[in-house]
């Protein structure tokens, strides 16, 4: 049976985490959730991760401060940035940096899972 891809969700929203976690468990994806990115990143998860959904806004790290760690330090994992805040000066600074998709919470489904597959056609390509 093949190994399923690992979605690993970062948010500090305590109500986001579990339900994005179980929307990609409905999808039939591995998922983990991550109150912040320096969970994620101390995580064993974050060698296996094959998309990462992040929240735009967290204290801390960003998720565009997290992106560009990854990418910055050579583990870039194709990423969907998730906000309650859009902006497109942080839209269009995320996706010149490579990230998959920018997506304004509340978000239908069906938009978040189309990111989520362009991310794994991505992955597999790395």
């Amino acid at each position: 049976m093949p190994k399923r891809p690992l979605i690993s969700i970062v948010d500090d929203d305590a109500s986001v985490r579990p339900a994005l976690k179980g929307l990609m468990q409905s999808l039939g994806f591995a998922a983990e959730y991550f109150e912040s990115a320096k969970d994620f990143l101390a995580s064993h998860y974050l060698h296996r991760t094959a998309c990462l959904i992040v929240d735009v806004n967290m204290p801390g790290m960003t998720g565009p401060e997290l992106h560009e760690h990854l990418v910055s330090s050579g583990k870039a994992i194709p990423t969907i940035l998730i906000t309650a805040y859009p902006d497109d000066a942080v839209r269009n600074r995320v996706l010149s940096a490579g990230a998959v998709g920018y997506v304004t919470k509340p978000f239908a489904e069906d938009d978040l899972l189309a990111c989520v597959h362009s991310a794994l056609d991505k992955s597999q390509v790395r």
